[in-house]
């Protein structure tokens, strides 16, 4: 888990657009990041196989 002071640093905006990096919106994870969703791998699979992200659906049941 990332901590809060991580968190608030990435939400903050930068002096530079090129030091803006994107953390995952459930639990502020900066890698394994899918910016359609704007969650990590983990958090978009776990969803996913629950059915709460619309428009998504698994391949195979």
């Amino acid at each position: 888990m990332a901590t809060i002071a991580w968190i608030n640093k990435a939400n903050a905006t930068p002096k530079y657009s090129t030091r803006k990096y994107n953390r995952c919106k459930v639990c502020g994870r900066p890698r394994g990041y899918l910016r359609k969703y704007q969650m990590c791998r983990i958090c978009f699979r776990k969803l996913a196989s629950e059915g709460l992200i619309p428009g998504v659906t698994k391949s195979s049941w």
